[in-house]
């Protein structure tokens, strides 16, 4: 009884949180496509934090280009591993473009 209690309670969190998750993330990408970089930031930190690759994705791009932050290549690529390390395509290409040029990481 017990066992099924908690299967049953843990399947109504997934079912409201993963729906928050994706709100948050629009609402994110919503402020970075008006140029609201610090509330993009805000919506998308927890998100990848909590593994969201497309939101590390985006931190990334935000550090390499200094959009709402501080430009920090090393960050940038740290974020993009994570996201690369998921099997985010488009981290793994602008990780490989930054070990290419040697930008946030020794060249390789």
């Amino acid at each position: 009884m017990q066992t099924t209690l908690r299967a049953v309670l843990s399947a109504l969190v997934l079912a409201l949180v993963v729906p928050v998750a994706a709100q948050d993330f629009e609402a994110g990408v919503d402020a970075y496509e008006r140029g609201d970089y610090a509330a993009a930031l805000r919506k998308f930190r927890p998100l990848a934090d909590h593994g969201d690759a497309s939101a590390q994705f985006n931190l990334g791009f935000m550090y390499e280009n200094g959009l709402g932050v501080a430009l920090d290549q090393t960050e940038a690529a740290g974020w993009y591993r994570q996201a690369a390390e998921q099997a985010d395509a488009p981290a793994q290409y602008h990780l490989g473009r930054m070990y290419h040029e040697g930008q946030g990481v020794a060249q390789d």
